[in-house]
């Protein structure tokens, strides 16, 4: 029945979500139940030797019966008299039917869960990386990940344990009462009377139980906030002398704990009572019972026996069944949650890599032609209004501005990651759209001010450009971007593992490594979103040195706050809230005295 745990230190157990289990959620489970589909043979067998295994479990108090029968020299079977000896022999072969099928029904079951699952995740992860940007902004990580690890282990759960419990459970429990009605009907009508209302009313309050359990952790919870909140900002309590106040917050969620857990305990001794005396008074009541109908001749003792038994199989399949749909209801919500994902509208991109290749060229040609744009999930916010320039191919592009005025969202929309309400991007004077989208990705590259890199070697982030490019391309490519000396002075050199997220090299060597990464690429157009701006003058004289290699003979759209790295730009561009409000060269712009771009010119150098 319950299980649930009020002691305050227990581990709390993340709870899926449960959905409520109607025609349109049982619908949406058909629908993921489609990926049985290949595998529906062995499905189906399962089933079948799931259905066997379970009328076979059935027999066994029928046996004990029939061998306490026999030892007292009745027959339980009149029509077919047996010994002692062929009962027994009877019974280990049915034994070793049920181990036969059990075994094919488990692995058959486990099969086309994993193989099914399998496919769900393939398709499910597929669709992820290939959904818009739009959809990421609106989602966290975790959730999404929760949805690829939780979700779909809960359905794995289903489909491997829950599912065929639930069959089985019902051929007990049906068959049980059967059998139960055919040794005894009174004994059955007496256990009918009593034993759904116990076990309804366990079921009733063992989930009170696990709701103050889960109160309980919700508070300790809490108290682990106050903790970590504390230790991270001790600085800050220290400096305000708030140690007394933190110290009272802390102990009055402790008091809140305790108060929990004790109140729980007292439900819990409550239950532990109901337990001991009314379910096994239960069953102490029916041998009384039994024992009366035994000593008037009107049963076996066998019968009494295998009555017990039988009555012990119906009460756990009903005590089982809570637990069992509770677990179905979490099932079906992680079902809603994936099907959402399936069903977004992704991207067009193929997820086979030789699809993906270049079809058609871009010379670096780019324009912005009246660009309005406003993010999906911030539509009453425009962002660029208006937006129209021409960069041709080689030219080097500066778009500066204050933070927040649309700087890199002309990135983003570049790269197609977005696209505008109104007005046309155009590449090679032909729209956005005319080409594929991966040919634009494949022929734009981009060096962010924070770079990701992935948690293998160094030489695999690099080649991340260029996946089937040789080891002599990738140093290549590493010399070009000033990384080599940095990359060899490892002991393991190229195949030195950055870590997660790159966290073993500082911000210099990360910069590099996207250069390198970028060069390997060999792109037509070339983003550099803040590509210096957080780094120190060292670094940023090699990342510059860099960064003017991966610049030559390619259009270079390049963002920056610190201005002194775009004085040999072709053009600069300045934007102040989402508006183009001057462009020109370094000196035209620093001639413009009621300019912006001579005013952030003047702040820069008096700061330096």
């Amino acid at each position: 029945m319950a299980r649930g745990r009020l002691n305050s230190g227990a581990k709390a157990e993340a709870e899926l979500p449960k959905a409520k289990i109607n025609k349109q959620s049982l619908q949406n489970v058909g629908k993921l139940l489609s990926y049985i589909k290949p595998y529906r043979a062995k499905f189906i067998a399962g089933l079948f030797f799931l259905f066997i295994s379970s009328l076979v479990g059935l027999a066994f108090p029928a046996i004990l019966g029939a061998l306490i029968d026999a030892a007292q020299g009745t027959q339980k079977f009149k029509f077919i008299p047996l010994s002692l000896t062929a009962i027994g022999v009877g019974g280990f072969i049915l034994l070793f039917a049920q181990a036969f099928v059990s075994f094919f029904r488990v692995v058959w079951f486990v099969q086309v869960a994993e193989k099914s699952l399998a496919d769900i995740r393939r398709d499910t992860y597929f669709k992820l990386i290939t959904l818009p940007m739009n959809f990421f902004a609106n989602r966290r990580v975790g959730e999404l990940n929760s949805r690829i690890s939780s979700d779909l282990s809960q359905i794995q759960d289903t489909l491997t344990t829950t599912f065929a419990e639930i069959i089985r459970q019902v051929i007990i429990m049906v068959g049980g009462v059967i059998l139960l009605a055919i040794v005894s009907v009174k004994l059955t009508l007496t256990v009918l009377a009593v034993l759904p209302f116990m076990v309804a009313f366990a079921v009733v309050f063992g989930r009170f139980i696990r709701k103050l359990s889960k109160q309980a952790q919700d508070k300790l919870a809490e108290s682990n906030t106050i903790v970590e909140e504390t230790l991270q900002g001790i600085a800050n309590v220290k400096a305000f002398v708030n140690e007394a106040f933190e110290a009272g917050r802390y102990n009055n969620i402790l008091q809140d704990v305790v108060k929990i857990a004790v109140r729980g305990a007292k439900f819990r001794g409550i239950f532990a009572s109901f337990i001991v005396f009314c379910l096994f008074g239960a069953f102490v009541g029916v041998i009384w019972y039994g024992s009366v109908m035994v000593s008037h001749h009107e049963m076996n003792v066998g019968d009494l026996t295998s009555f017990i038994m039988y009555t012990i199989f119906v009460g756990a399949a009903m005590g089982s069944f809570p637990d069992l749909y509770a677990n179905i209801q979490k099932a079906v919500g992680a079902t809603e949650r994936v099907l959402e994902i399936l069903g977004e509208h992704g991207e067009d991109i193929s997820i086979i890599d030789d699809n993906n290749t270049i079809n058609e060229r871009i010379q670096g040609n780019l324009s912005f032609s009246d660009v309005v744009f406003a993010y999906p999930s911030r539509s009453e916010l425009t962002v660029l209004n208006g937006i129209s320039f021409d960069a041709a191919a080689g030219q080097k592009v500066a778009i500066v501005g204050p933070s927040g005025s649309g700087k890199s969202t002309m990135a983003a929309l570049i790269l197609q990651f977005y696209h505008p309400q109104s007005g046309t991007i155009l590449f090679d004077g032909r729209p956005a759209d005319d080409f594929a989208l991966t040919d634009i990705r494949n022929q734009v590259a981009i060096v962010p001010q924070d770079v990701l890199l992935f948690g293998g070697t160094i030489m695999e982030n690099i080649a991340y450009g260029k996946l089937n490019a040789s080891k002599e391309e990738i140093i290549q490519a590493a010399k070009r971007a000033n990384a080599d000396q940095f990359i060899t002075s490892f002991p393991e050199a190229y195949e030195t593992v950055v870590g997660e997220r790159g966290v073993k090299l500082s911000g210099g060597q990360r910069q590099r490594i996207a250069i390198a990464r970028a060069l390997l690429k060999n792109p037509a157009i070339l983003i550099l979103d803040e590509a210096t701006s957080s780094l120190d003058s060292e670094s940023e004289r090699l990342v510059q040195e860099a960064l003017e290699e991966l610049m030559k003979g390619r259009t270079s759209i390049i963002i920056a706050h610190r201005l002194s790295t775009i004085r040999e730009a072709d053009k600069i561009i300045v934007l102040e809230k989402g508006n183009i409000i001057e462009n020109g060269t370094h000196q035209e712009l620093v001639a413009n005295e009621q300019g912006l771009y001579r005013y952030l010119s003047q702040l820069q150098y008096e700061v330096q």
